[in-house]
């Protein structure tokens, strides 16, 4: 069985739109992984996502988004993503 094949996607947002950014991006579904840096390019937070990882269980991992977000003025998210064959 070969694995599905990823790609990347990076964006570049203020702290205050990381967590409505974070939304949209669950959204849109195929998401594998979505990595927090800050302005220097430093992983503050990494999230593997599974599929089926939906609702109240994204509760919590939202809840720590909120709180990073209010620590950082930067932030690049960084977004692996399944692509469907």
């Amino acid at each position: 069985m070969t694995e599905p094949k990823t790609h990347t996607e990076e964006f570049k947002v203020n702290g205050e739109e990381l967590l409505a950014k974070i939304k949209q991006i669950l959204h849109e579904g195929n998401i594998r992984r979505i990595i927090i840096k800050d302005k220097d390019g430093k992983t503050v937070i990494e999230i593997p996502l599974t599929i089926g990882v939906v609702g109240i269980l994204l509760a919590p991992t939202l809840a720590a988004i909120g709180a990073v977000a209010a620590l950082l003025t930067e932030a690049t998210v960084v977004v692996e993503k399944s692509e469907s064959i």
